[in-house]
Formats: structure tokens, C-alpha cells, sequence
């Protein structure tokens, strides 16, 4: 396979505000597809920037007394822990308020210049005459002059996708003073866009966008493209265009130059040649990702200035859509405007990665964050499905063969396995086209697959069945003849070791998707997934770690926190609910009597058979343990009060029985998910076990 060079870019955040869930998604998918080219041994090179120019900045920074540099600063520390934390692997990080990216703005600028593509000429502005400055485009509101849409800004409609000038915006009002602006000369700078008209049209005739884009784009064409004002007057945070004390270049002219100038900080650091990636006889590719809000200024905009300026055009330009949540668009009134940091709070960042990327695909789509569809599926596919696999499986390989899988010929050409890795190729074609979507369905009916494959071979029925002791138990002593009991124990380890074989192998594939469960993986199985292929076990007879929990399900609670939903507790008696101290005073009596419930309400108890697969002590807890409990289908945790009867290394493998229905109960340590039943008289404890014979999973009739 022949080694790709390749560039790639996300939107550059903008310097005055939080990253929210619909920004990440666009760093979420380019960092999927990054981490994949990576896998699959290219030369990619990951990089972005805050965009840090424009009035919106300017004013802010005015609004909290700092200077727009500080505040610039400040933001991009948060940005950048937001993205370290969701692992958005950047090789560079930078800013638009950069020497870098001043000169290649003025260094485009003067060549533009240079060949007329330039014009002047006086334009009437809105002016704020409250405020004592001219507007920029994002500071007026009014309704769109083509579909009427009420608050739309003045450059361009969120409904229509229409561009205009702020004098075509009908009732227009300044977002400052809350004023009509009024109109004042000022002369302005024009990039000659529709001279660029047929070698736009060529470009984008070859493939370099997704087809709604480009359909999107022939109605402009239609219309004709219009100079673009590229000059901003003073005051403006921003750099001064060459030859002028009161213009600043537009932000979105320089925007898209951050990109150049933090490729250039990059190869100064790295000692690339930036021109092997933006010179006009480059080979290597150059791919943004962007949103499809900003769609017209990348795919028109853009590639002109760089024809213009003499640097290649982009090799491919990816849009997608935005975020919703519960199908409504991101509302901090409804509670679900949601920034990474909230998010980041209180859950973990790969349930994010693995759920955007089984809802994208490479067309120009919204995605829907519906929190209970987001909570059902990390946990079905991801915790009941693919990790369930491995916690099957490995308490079998480590009691009874030593923590030593089989990993010779017979395991990895084992017909499961053989049909998990025939799904590479397929696999790799959907990563590379931007379909994770269909790759995510594939590994997960692949998981389907392996967790059929243990069902139907029963490795608990094999132990039971066949008296199967510990690592050491060499048979004898029990009805079954030994040598029967040696083949059951062939069997029992063939099967687990084919399922963690497998496992492994679908991990390997959910690797761009899931950087830190791989690496948990790669530790637990002590295997290299370093590139896109087979896992490396490297000895017929290989030794793995004791499993630990590896991803925990996710809580329908914690969304609800996420999100701030408000939820109303009502008296159960219907009446008022009385002071606080009213209340302590009920639940004390509460607490000294036992009440009489019918049979309607016990049969809201769901007590099921589950198995303890690890247990732990609590730092700074006198009487708690943490138990992992083994309910068949799902693991769950179990903070319980019996430190004093029991130590950790006492419970693994016992069977216990569970209430598996009780609310999860957030605690400083974590959140106990159900409830382990003991009997005590208030100075010993003894957990509740069912007979011989029963499984995890079972209900208790």
C-alpha cells in the first residue's frame, strides 16, 4: 500500500466562547478519520487554531475590562483542554493572532493586489450611533430579504443559507444598543470573486465537495458571485491591511489562512517543508472538515483566494451537519445547550466518539443526540455487547489455565475469528469514505456473532458438566474420567480463547473511535494494536492480565444532570409537604417501623443471580467494598457494606444474589447501580447465594 501524505484541518473554534456538543462533533469525525489514517500507516498531520480576530472579540474583551489578547489566551487554554480530554490528537494547536498568520494574509492580500483582483470603492454602512461605531455583519439583526426569516444576522441566513449585504436585511437592529443603525459612507476593499467563476466551476466538477454542497452552490453560481468585502473599519481587532491605518482585513479572510500559518508554526517546529503541502505542484492532500453553515466561504471563498494567491486548492472539503438534542435545536432555556465541559463533568468522553460516530455518515446530515437512544445504545452495544465478550471469557481463561490464552494456529484460524477478520477491508473502505456509521453496524454485528458463538458453546455448562477445577486440577476424584475432563478442558479454553481473539480484533477496528478503551484493552490482553491488521500475539500460549472493568454503563441520570433537566418530586400523600424539620421527623418514624407492603408492590422488586467478578476496597470508607457484578448480559457497580465481614479476594466468583432494579444511587466514590442482598443481625453479615447450579442472569421467582 502506498504511503499517503496527508493535511488535515478542522474549523477553527472561535476565540470567544466554550466548545458546545455541536462543535465537537466536527473534531469528534476528524479526529475518527485522522486516527484511521494514522492506523493504516500515512503521514497525517492534524492541526487547527482558534480564530481569534473580529469585533465580536473586541467587545467582549471590552464587556470584562481585559485586553482581547488576554482573552484570547484565556480561551484557548479551556479549548484546549477540552479537546485533550475528549483526545482529539492535534499535532498543532495555534492561533489566528499569529506573526505566521499575518504574513501569509498580507502575503495573499498583495498578490490578489497585484493582479486586479482587488477593487475599491464607497459603500453606505450601518452604523450604531449609541454605540459610536460601524456594525459588523453579526451585530445586526433584521429578517432575511429572500425568505423573510425573522433574527437572521446581517451577512447571511441560518434558514435559507442566502448571503447579502447588511443593507438588504429588512427592520434591521443593532444587537448592541438595541437601535436602528443608520447608514454612513466608508470605502471599502472587494475581492473580485466572480472572476474565479469557470475555474471554480472545473474544481468543483471534479469531486472535491459532497453533491448537496454542490447543488447548493449552483444556485449562487445562478445568481452570479458578488465582490466580497474583505476590509473592516476601525475599531477592529484584527491586522491593519498593508497601506492603510483604519482597515483591517475581514475575519473571515484571514480565518482560513490559520490554517496555512499553523501548518507553518508546525514545520518550523518539525522541520517540514511547507510547500510540499500548499505549493501549487504538491501531491500530498490537503482535506478540511467543516460545518455546513460555513460551506459557501470554504468552497468559494477560499479555494479562490488560494488560486489567486498562488497555493494549491484543497484535495477534499468534508461537510456535515449540526447537532440537535432530542430533535430541537441546543437551547440553554431547555437545558440542553450542552458546552464539552459540562459533559466532560459526567460522562466519559469515548460513550460521545462511539455515539456520533454510529449516527455519521459522509452526507451533509443533522445528528440527533436523543439521550435515551444515547444511553440505550452505548450501553446494549458497547458494555451488553462487545465488553460483555470479554468479561465472559476471562474469568474462565484466568481460573482455570493461569491467565494463558491458546493463541496458536487452531484459535487464530478459528472460522469466528477468520470471519471478524474478513471484515477489515470492509471496515477500512467505511472509515476512509466517512461512513462510520456502517462501520460501527459491522463490528457490532460482528460482536453479535462472537456472543452467539458463546452461547452456543456454553463455557459454564462446560465446567459444571465436567467437575473443572482450578488451573492446577489435573482431573480425578470426581465421576468423570479423566480423560473426558481433559478434552473439556481443551474445549473450555479453545472457546474463551477464541471470543478474547475476536474481541481483540473488534477493538482493534473500534481503535480510531475509542483511543482509550483500546488502550485499556492493549494492557489487559498485553497485545500491540499499533497498526491497522491483526493484534500481535506473539506465543502459542500467551499470558493476559486479570480482567478489570474496562467501560462501565451509562446512566440515564447523569444525562438528565448533564443537561441540568429539573425534575419535581410530589408528596406522595398529596397533601403539603410541611417544613424540613416535618419532614426529618417523618422519616425518623419511618425508619422505627416496618410497614406492610401487598404483593403488587414486591413484585416491583427484580432480584436476579449475578456474579462477583472483582471486588475492591473504597479509599476512606470503613465499611464499603466495590464490587463488579456479572448479571449475564450487562456488568454493573455495587458499592456494599460489607468491608468488615468479607475482604476483596474472598468474593471473586461467588455468586450473590441482586436487586437489579434499584435506582442508581450517586455517591462522593461513584454511583452504585443495584443492591447485593446480605442477612445480619448488627454484628455479623452474610451475603445471600442461590444453590448450586444457578447463572448469572437468572431471575429469582
Amino acid at each position: 500500500m502506498k504511503k499517503r501524505r496527508i493535511l488535515v484541518t478542522s474549523a477553527l473554534p472561535y476565540a470567544n466562547g466554550a466548545i458546545h456538543l455541536g462543535h465537537i462533533l466536527e473534531y469528534i469525525q476528524t479526529d475518527i478519520w485522522v486516527r484511521f489514517q494514522r492506523l493504516r500507516g500515512h503521514c497525517c498531520h492534524y492541526i487547527c487554531a482558534d480564530d481569534a480576530h473580529g469585533s465580536a472579540i473586541m467587545l467582549k474583551a471590552r464587556s470584562i475590562g481585559i485586553s482581547p489578547e488576554d482573552l484570547i489566551e484565556r480561551v484557548q487554554k479551556e479549548h484546549l483542554a477540552d479537546f485533550k480530554d475528549f483526545a482529539i490528537s492535534f499535532d498543532n494547536y495555534y492561533s489566528t493572532h499569529s506573526p505566521e498568520n499575518r504574513h501569509y494574509a498580507e502575503l495573499i492580500y498583495r498578490r490578489l493586489d497585484q493582479q486586479d483582483y482587488i477593487k475599491k470603492r464607497t459603500i453606505q454602512q450601518a452604523y450604531d450611533e449609541e454605540a459610536g461605531m460601524f456594525l459588523p455583519d453579526r451585530f445586526i439583526c433584521g429578517e432575511c430579504p429572500r425568505c423573510g426569516a425573522a433574527e437572521q444576522y446581517g451577512d447571511c441566513c441560518e434558514e435559507c443559507g442566502a448571503t447579502y449585504a447588511t443593507s438588504e436585511l429588512r427592520s434591521p437592529r443593532s444587537v448592541l444598543s438595541n437601535s436602528t443603525p443608520t447608514r454612513r459612507e466608508s470605502k471599502h476593499l472587494f475581492f473580485d470573486l466572480a472572476r474565479f467563476t469557470d475555474s471554480l466551476k472545473q474544481w468543483l466538477a471534479e469531486g472535491h465537495i459532497q453533491p448537496e454542497v454542490a447543488n447548493k452552490l449552483e444556485e449562487w453560481f445562478a445568481a452570479g458571485l458578488a465582490p466580497w468585502d474583505i476590509s473592516r473599519d476601525a475599531p477592529y481587532f484584527g491586522f491593519a491591511i498593508p497601506g492603510y491605518k483604519d482597515k483591517f482585513f475581514y475575519v473571515w479572510l484571514d480565518a482560513p489562512i490559520g490554517y496555512m500559518a499553523s501548518f507553518q508554526q508546525y514545520c518550523n517546529r518539525r522541520g517540514f517543508d511547507f510547500y510540499e503541502y500548499w505549493g501549487l505542484d504538491s501531491s500530498a492532500e490537503l482535506h478540511h472538515f467543516i460545518g455546513k453553515d460555513i460551506a459557501y466561504f470554504h468552497t468559494l471563498f477560499w479555494p479562490a483566494m488560494l488560486e489567486g494567491g498562488g497555493f494549491r486548492k484543497p484535495t477534499r472539503i468534508h461537510c456535515h451537519g449540526f447537532v440537535t438534542i432530542n430533535g430541537q435545536k441546543m437551547s440553554k432555556s431547555r437545558g440542553t445547550f450542552i458546552s464539552a465541559r459540562d459533559y466532560l463533568e459526567r460522562l466519559d468522553a469515548e460513550y460521545l466518539r462511539y455515539y456520533f460516530a454510529a449516527r455519521l455518515n459522509a452526507r451533509v446530515e443533522d445528528i440527533d443526540l436523543n439521550l435515551e437512544d444515547f444511553v440505550l445504545r452505548v450501553n446494549s452495544d458497547l458494555v451488553g455487547k462487545l465488553i460483555n465478550i470479554a468479561s465472559r471469557c476471562a474469568r474462565f481463561i484466568e481460573q482455570h489455565f493461569a491467565a494463558h490464552l491458546r493463541t496458536d494456529e487452531t484459535v487464530l484460524e478459528h472460522p469466528l475469528v477468520g470471519a471478524v477478520v474478513q471484515s477489515m477491508d470492509e471496515i477500512a473502505a467505511a472509515y476512509e469514505a466517512l461512513e462510520y456509521s456502517s462501520a460501527m453496524r459491522t463490528i457490532m454485528d460482528l460482536a453479535d456473532q462472537v456472543n452467539r458463538y458463546i452461547n452456543q458453546e456454553k463455557p459454564w455448562r462446560i465446567v459444571k458438566d465436567n467437575h473443572l477445577g482450578g488451573a492446577s486440577d489435573n482431573g480425578g476424584g470426581h465421576d468423570v474420567h479423566a480423560g473426558e475432563q481433559q478434552r473439556a478442558r481443551e474445549r473450555l479454553q479453545l472457546v474463551c480463547s477464541v471470543g478474547l481473539v475476536a474481541f481483540a480484533q473488534m477493538v482493534l477496528y473500534l481503535k480510531p473511535v475509542m483511543p482509550a478503551l483500546a488502550a485499556r484493552v492493549e494492557g489487559f490482553l498485553l497485545v500491540s494494536m499499533e497498526h491497522w491488521g491483526r493484534p500481535s500475539f506473539t506465543k502459542p500460549n500467551h499470558l493476559v492480565k486479570p480482567f478489570t472493568v474496562l467501560l462501565s454503563r451509562i446512566r440515564l441520570a447523569d444525562v438528565q444532570a448533564m443537561v441540568k433537566l429539573e425534575q419535581t418530586m410530589v408528596a406522595s400523600n398529596g397533601g403539603d409537604s410541611g417544613s424540613e424539620a416535618d419532614k426529618n421527623d417523618s422519616q425518623q418514624k419511618d425508619d422505627q417501623e416496618t410497614k406492610a407492603i401487598g404483593m403488587e408492590d414486591f413484585a416491583k422488586v427484580e432480584l436476579r443471580v449475578a456474579r462477583i467478578i472483582q471486588a475492591e476496597e473504597v479509599p476512606n470508607a470503613d465499611r464499603l467494598l466495590k464490587l463488579n457484578l456479572d448479571f449475564g448480559d450487562q456488568q454493573r457497580i455495587v458499592f456494599a457494606g460489607i468491608k468488615t465481614a468479607y475482604k476483596p479476594q474472598q468474593l471473586r466468583d461467588r455468586l450473590v444474589v441482586a436487586v437489579a432494579n434499584l435506582a442508581p444511587k450517586h455517591m462522593s466514590f461513584g454511583v452504585s447501580e443495584a443492591m447485593v442482598l446480605a442477612a445480619g443481625d448488627g454484628k455479623d453479615i452474610f451475603l445471600l447465594a442461590p444453590d448450586s447450579g444457578a447463572r448469572p442472569g437468572m431471575k429469582i421467582k
